[in-house]
């Protein structure tokens, strides 16, 4: 039995639950059972999946919470009525259980109290209602719910004398079992004393056995009171026998002991249970690591070194501390794939069919890939390719790498970079250090089983570099350098591992925060949003047929027209990837399943007014016409960290002393290429017959909407000269137009970068015509044909040029006369 008097039991973490430790139970009143026993249970309960634990009825347990499901389910179930239901898992290795993986048969649990504790972790304290069995799993996300049924009905014991020698066989067993071990305070044989219900002792006791999790769930799940006392008793016995077996083994080493050799005590006890097994747990670790290391092809180096480290742990006394830190040298040395490799997949047709079947678009990626793997069929060795896949958020680069992985026939591993600070995550730690462990890329390519895996950096541009914890990507120079990486220096291993055959690819949304010597070492691919036919092929091809397999809804169950997709695309998502498209498929096609569960009517095939009663009205309608009637508004393009996005320039005049004021949350290099495009307009006042004393009759004033959004960069430029000349001429600007470029007070317009990304946001804002710099036309030539079609491109050398594309010769309704 575990310890119920102990009050250090409270409160036991989440890993003293799996390793079975008994928890603080306090004693159930008769009353307090009839009551429970009197309620009856809902028709569908949240479930918490339980790790080597069982929750008996009456029994209040202590649980620690780590999973984000079960944060998730407490925090909400203590909220509401505060009754979940408990059920344990069939395998505690499981991290993320799925609905085959619980049992059957639970127990209904209130929440009595929700603790935050001092380290942040979450303690909720339960109490074991009644049993039930779970009929079907409704939900999975954010956490399992189920329908449910009552176990057993409550029955009535028959007290015969047969039972209550029974119940005191168990009491008396328990009473032995306190006495016997050290472990448990003598006043926890009072408190089973103290227990009247019979029923209640019999759970009490079952809970705090320490015994097998599958066993407490045979105890859980009969429902003869008699035949579960007898269980329990037999459980009790060879708890007893086991306790008893361990006293005599102390009891043999326990001689006449002075005070320096009460220090091999635990060591001498060691030894006495290893003469009753036959062989020393040593020696088998030290056999275990020989008989692995002979299947290793590593370098005569390598090998030299475990050798003389392998006969140092031989050396060594199994209970110093120092044994446990070279056994786990020498396990991390055996596990490593030194010299080991996959074979690649030098089928270019297949990986090509692979990559086009996994990613919808993303060529320049693919194409790469596909070179890569036609240089290695012919050379027969080459080195991996350090790939870097920049663009926004939900465009596929970190899901690519799992595709590439499976295209060239090599191991997959990922690991994310955002938030690194610490240089010995990626270096290691060297192993003189309590704790001390390799480096992530060490402990990866080791997860990895193979010495060229495909190995995803994510979000390499959230590297925090340069603190008291060293500089995390200073360390990454030497990984992802073809010419050091051959001999990667781990602190913990000591000695190198060749990591030139590991075929690396890093993602990032941006390079202006990559350190640049890193980015110098990476191949830099661009990666930019995609048109509303690509997300349409997208969503038909990938994003509906994964939802619906997530949420267990057939495909002839519920459809989406290439109509549907186009509304839902056009009115409610405006980025460059799927990310937000694909979260609202999935709240689309959860409306829809709670029709199909409950057997109700329901349209198969989604249309527009599903959308806005389950989305909402549309959220991106207005203010994104390029057509405006009144002068001094003009549509730029801009480039941002998620995709283009098209910009409004507005300008108005009041009555003044030629002031310019300007608004919308700008940079400084915004505001001065308004302050340029102010002088410039009125330096050539002239051109546009502009009489020159009307600049210091009125204050100017341009705004940029969005205000809580910063902006900055220098291609506004035009677009502000535009809206001003529009404004002081009173003449329209053309419509479906939009723009970019930088000016210079020489009246020069020079080109801006992110152009593929500012076509597409021209394109969803049903732009026809776009004005840049003529040294932007070289870029068009990398954007495919189909991107530009139904766009007209204008290219200008001088500013002035821009007025006569960009103005109509009609002035504005009622315009200001802005000469007077």
């Amino acid at each position: 039995m575990g310890n119920p008097m102990d009050p250090n039991n409270n409160f036991k973490s989440l890993s003293d639950l799996i390793e079975g430790e008994a928890e603080f139970v306090p004693l159930l009143s008769q009353e307090d059972e009839d009551r429970i026993n009197a309620e009856k249970i809902p028709d569908s309960l949240p479930i918490l999946p339980l790790r080597n634990t069982v929750l008996f009825p009456g029994v209040v347990i202590p649980l620690t919470v780590g999973r984000d499901k079960s944060i998730n389910l407490i925090r909400e179930a203590y909220q509401g009525n505060k009754t979940i239901g408990v059920v344990a898992q069939r395998d505690a290795k499981i991290e993320n259980p799925k609905p085959e993986d619980l049992h059957e048969v639970g127990t209904v649990a209130q929440i009595m109290k929700l603790l935050h504790m001092p380290d942040g972790s979450n303690t909720a304290i339960i109490q074991g209602k009644k049993r039930f069995k779970i009929e079907e799993i409704v939900q999975e996300k954010p956490y399992f719910a189920a329908q449910v049924s009552e176990y057993d009905s409550p029955k009535s014991v028959e007290r015969d004398k047969k039972f209550y020698a029974l119940i005191d066989s168990i009491k008396d067993l328990s009473n032995q079992i306190i006495k016997l071990s050290p472990n448990i305070p003598s006043e926890a044989s009072v408190a089973i004393k103290s227990i009247e219900s019979p029923v209640f002792l019999i759970n009490f006791v079952a809970s705090n056995l320490n015994t097998e999790i599958f066993e407490k769930q045979k105890l859980l799940e009969i429902s003869d009171i008699n035949e579960r006392a007898n269980l329990v008793l037999s459980l009790l016995t060879k708890e007893l026998q086991m306790l008893e077996l361990k006293n005599q083994i102390q009891d043999k080493v326990k001689t006449d002991i002075d005070k320096q050799q009460r220090n091999y005590l635990l060591n001498q006890q060691l030894k006495t249970i290893q003469e009753e097994l036959g062989e020393s747990p040593s020696q088998q670790e030290t056999d275990e690591l020989k008989k692995k290391a002979e299947k290793k092809k590593w370098s005569k180096e390598v090998k030299e070194t475990f050798d003389k480290e392998l006969a140092k742990l031989e050396r060594m006394n199994p209970a110093a501390v120092e044994y446990s830190i070279q056994l786990n040298y020498l396990n991390v040395l055996v596990d490593l794939p030194w010299n080991e490799y996959t074979e690649d997949n030098f089928d270019i047709k297949k990986a090509e069919e692979v990559l086009d079947q996994d990613h919808y678009g993303l060529e320049k990626v693919k194409e790469r890939i596909v070179e890569y793997l036609a240089v290695l069929k012919l050379k027969g060795d080459m080195r991996s390719p350090i790939l870097c896949l920049m663009g926004p958020p939900g465009v596929g680069k970190t899901s690519l790498g799992k595709s590439v992985a499976k295209a060239v026939g090599r191991n997959y591993i990922r690991m994310s970079l955002g938030g690194l600070r610490d240089e010995a995550e990626i270096r290691g730690h060297r192993k003189t250090y309590i704790g001390a462990m390799p480096g992530r890329i060490i402990q990866s390519i080791r997860r990895a089983k193979s010495a060229n895996p495909v190995f995803v950096l994510d979000e390499i541009d959230k590297v925090i570099g340069g603190n008291i914890n060293g500089d995390p990507a200073s360390a990454l120079l030497e990984v992802l350098d073809p010419e050091q990486n051959k001999s990667f220096y781990d602190n913990f291993l000591e000695t190198e591992f060749d990591l030139s055959k590991v075929m690396f690819i890093a993602t990032a949304n941006t390079l202006n925060t990559v350190h640049p010597a890193l980015r110098d070492r990476m191949e830099v691919i661009n990666i930019s949003g995609y048109l509303v036919e690509e997300k349409i092929e997208i969503a038909r091809r990938h994003l509906v047929p994964k939802q619906l397999r997530e949420h267990g809804v057939k495909q002839n169950q519920l459809t989406f027209t290439k109509k549907l997709l186009d509304k839902l695309i056009d009115d409610y998502t405006r980025e460059s990837g799927v990310r937000m498209l694909d979260k609202y498929l999935a709240k689309i096609i959860r409306n829809k399943a709670r029709y199909i569960v409950t057997n109700d009517s329901y349209k198969k095939s989604v249309d527009e007014e599903d959308l806005k009663k389950i989305l909402g009205p549309p959220r991106y309608q207005q203010e994104r016409d390029t057509t405006h009637l009144v002068p001094g508004v003009a549509v730029g393009l801009a480039w941002t960290a998620v995709g283009g996005e098209i910009l409004f320039v507005e300008a108005s005049l009041s009555k003044g002393k030629g002031n310019l004021s300007m608004t919308g949350n700008l940079g400084d290099v915004m505001k001065e290429s308004a302050t340029i495009a102010f002088e410039y307009l009125k330096s050539h006042s002239g051109i546009l017959e502009i009489d020159p004393d009307t600049f210091s009759k009125w204050n100017v004033h341009i705004h940029i909407p969005e205000g809580a959004t910063p902006k900055d960069g220098p291609s506004a430029g035009i677009t502000i000269f535009t809206a001003l000349a529009s404004l002081f001429t009173q003449r329209k600007v053309k419509a479906k137009l939009a723009m970019t470029g930088e000016i210079t007070l020489r009246g020069k317009v020079l080109p801006v970068g992110g152009i593929k990304e500012k076509i597409l946001a021209a394109r969803r804002a049903k732009a026809k015509n776009i004005i840049m710099s003529e040294d932007n036309e070289k870029d068009l030539e990398d954007i495919k044909p189909e991107y530009l079609e139904g766009l007209h491109f204008h290219y200008v050398n001088q500013m002035i040029d821009v007025i006569d594309l960009a103005l109509t010769s009609e002035k504005v309704k009622e315009p200001l006369k802005v000469d007077k």
